[in-house]
C-alpha cells in the first residue's frame, strides 16, 4: 500500500471534519444524540455504519442536508480523494432560497472546502449570514448584488470577491442564473 495515498473520503472523515468546522466535541454530539462517545468516534473511524435515523439525527446536529452524508464512493477506487465528475457533485444546501450548491472538492478533510454555487434568476437570501470562515468567489457568469458588512457590491463575471467573519447577503433580480466558485475555510458543509 502506498503510505503517500491521502485519506479517501469516507463518511467517517466528513462527519469528523463537520463537527471539528463548528467547533464541538465528540462528548457534545454524543449528548446531544443520546448516544456514548465511544459508537461516535466509531461512526468517526469508520468502525461502526450508523443507521438513516442515525444519521438524519447527527445531518440536525451538524446543521447540513442528509444528501451531503451521501455519495462517498461514486467515484472509482482510484479516483476517490482526487477527482470528482460534473456528475458526481454531493448537492449541498437546501435550495430553498433559490440556491444550488455542489461541492467541488473530493471530500471535506482539507483546511477548506470549494463549492460550485448557481444563484436562481430573481432569488435572494431572505436572513443575512455571518459564518466563521474566509470565503472568496469568483464569479463565472451571471451578475450578483452582494452586501458585505453593509457595504453593497455588484458583482459579474470575472469578479471575485471576499467575505472574511462578515455579515453578508445576497441577491440575483436578474432574469439569468448567476453561477459562483467558492473556496471556503475552515469547511462549514
Amino acid at each position: 500500500m502506498n503510505s503517500q495515498a491521502p485519506h479517501s473520503a469516507t463518511l467517517g472523515a466528513d462527519l469528523r471534519a463537520l463537527r471539528k468546522a463548528r467547533g464541538l466535541t465528540l462528548t457534545e454530539i454524543a449528548a446531544r444524540l443520546g448516544r456514548s462517545v465511544g459508537w461516535l468516534s466509531q461512526v468517526e473511524r469508520d468502525k461502526s455504519d450508523p443507521s438513516i435515523s442515525d444519521l438524519r439525527q447527527i445531518a440536525e446536529c451538524l446543521g447540513v442536508p442528509m444528501s451531503m452524508l451521501f455519495a462517498h464512493s461514486s467515484a472509482p477506487a482510484d479516483e476517490q480523494g482526487y477527482v470528482v465528475r460534473a456528475g458526481t457533485r454531493r448537492p449541498m444546501g437546501s435550495g430553498e432560497e433559490g440556491l444550488i450548491e455542489e461541492l467541488l472538492s473530493p471530500d471535506l478533510t482539507d483546511d477548506f472546502e470549494m463549492v460550485h454555487s448557481t444563484f436562481k434568476p430573481r432569488s435572494k437570501m431572505q436572513t443575512p449570514a455571518n459564518r466563521p470562515t474566509q470565503e472568496v468567489g469568483y464569479m463565472v457568469s451571471g451578475r450578483l448584488e452582494l452586501t458585505i458588512s453593509g457595504r453593497q457590491f455588484s458583482v459579474g463575471p470575472g469578479d471575485s470577491f471576499r467575505i472574511k467573519h462578515e455579515p453578508y447577503q445576497w441577491s440575483n433580480p436578474y432574469d439569468e442564473p448567476a453561477v459562483a466558485i467558492w473556496v471556503i475555510a475552515p469547511p462549514v458543509y
